[in-house]
Parts: C-alpha cells; sequence; structure tokens
C-alpha cells in the first residue's frame, strides 16, 4: 500500500471517528435547545447521548489499545498513579491555568474579545445546567484526549523520534484549537496552546489517563 494511500485512509478514519464524538454533542444540542420547551424530547434526546457516548467510549477505548498492541514505539500504556507523578500533573494544571489566567486578563483589559466557543457554552449551561457541565467536564476531556492525543498521534506522529514529537504535539494543538474555534483567530491560538500543554502531558506520562484527568481539571476550573 502506497504512503499516500496509508494517510488518505487514516485521514478518513480519523475523521470518522471525529463525526462520531461530534454527532453525540449534537444530542446535547437538541436536549438543550428543547430543555425549556418540550421536557420529555428533552429527555429522549439526553438518553440517545448517553447511549451513544457509551458506545463511543466502547469504540474508542477498543481501537487504541488495538493501535497499541500493533505499534507502541513510546511504550504508552498505564502507569501507576504515585505522589510524584500526580505533583508533576499538577505543575502542568497549573501551566494550563497560567494560560487561562493570562488569556482572561486581555480579555478584561479589552485587547482580546470574549471566545465565541465560551461564550455559546454558557449559553447551554444556563439553559440545561447539569447534562452541559457534566459533558464538558467528565464526557468530553475523555473524547477529545482520544481524539487529538492517542488517535492523533497513532495515526500521523507514531514514531518516537524528536522531530515526530515535536511536530505532533504543534500540529495537533492548532487543529485542536482550530475545531474550537472553526476559524483561524488569536482566539485559535488561546486553544491551541492548551492543546499543546495536553499533547505535552500525554507525551511526557506515557498514559493516556493523565491528560485526561488534567483535561478535566481544566474543564472543571472553566465552569466553577
Amino acid at each position: 500500500m502506497s504512503y499516500i494511500r496509508r494517510q488518505a485512509l487514516r485521514i478518513g478514519a480519523f475523521i470518522l471517528l471525529l463525526i462520531a464524538y461530534l454527532t453525540n454533542s449534537i444530542l446535547l444540542e437538541f436536549a438543550t435547545k428543547y430543555a425549556g420547551k418540550n421536557v420529555p424530547l428533552a429527555d429522549q434526546f439526553i438518553g440517545a447521548m448517553l447511549i451513544s457516548a457509551a458506545a463511543i467510549l466502547i469504540l474508542y477505548t477498543w481501537l487504541y489499545q488495538r493501535q497499541l498492541k500493533r505499534y507502541n514505539p513510546r511504550r504508552l500504556g498505564h502507569w501507576a498513579f504515585n505522589r510524584h507523578r500526580i505533583g508533576q500533573l499538577l505543575m502542568f494544571f497549573m501551566l494550563m491555568l497560567a494560560v487561562q489566567v493570562g488569556w482572561s486578563q486581555l480579555i478584561i483589559h479589552h485587547l482580546l474579545p470574549i471566545p465565541s466557543n465560551q461564550s455559546a457554552l454558557n449559553g447551554q449551561i444556563r439553559q440545561l445546567p447539569f447534562w452541559n457541565m457534566a459533558y464538558g467536564v467528565a464526557i468530553a476531556p475523555v473524547f477529545e484526549e482520544y481524539l487529538f492525543r492517542g488517535f492523533f498521534f497513532n495515526f500521523f506522529f507514531s514514531k518516537n523520534s524528536l522531530t515526530s514529537n515535536v511536530l505532533g504535539v504543534l500540529v495537533s494543538g492548532l487543529i485542536f484549537g482550530y475545531l474550537h474555534t472553526m476559524s483561524f483567530s488569536v482566539t485559535t491560538l488561546f486553544y491551541a496552546s492548551l492543546g499543546w500543554v495536553l499533547a505535552g502531558a500525554y507525551l511526557y506520562f506515557k498514559d493516556i489517563r493523565y491528560s485526561i484527568a488534567l483535561h478535566f481539571l481544566n474543564n472543571l476550573w472553566a465552569v466553577i
């Protein structure tokens, strides 16, 4: 199989996995839309979202583990949580927090606009508080880490070399930022910066559970 064909298949597979996640999030958007108008219909969308989220999680986990069994030069896997590693994880979180605080100061001083993604999320939380907060804090981090760290590196930057690691971090962060803004703007750099920290944590800890935990802490901080 030629290199171009392999890459095309990988891009197609990544897009399909991304579509599965986006479709799941759309179900929550519909539930939010009908929350104050048609409660039974909103409940049905929530039920569909939860069932499909469970199915997607099973698929992501199975495929990710299958990929690592086939080719895993970085020795990615499950590494025990201990006091030292938790301390290091908190240092990564402090770095993400510094990015958020610095960006918020630029917004407060009217040097940058409020991210439209955050404004939309705030509106959804007001309409359907529990499920939007639960999704943003507990479900989205898992799916996004599998997509933008796990699958992305396995598909496109699987070699354990300095060039592959650096390019993988940069590109995954940019894609992460773009998909949060759906445009190229200065706000894209904000989300890309968070993506770069998450990608760095993924490669540093060699365990996707750590980047998921870091993403969870970041999103939790954003909604409290």
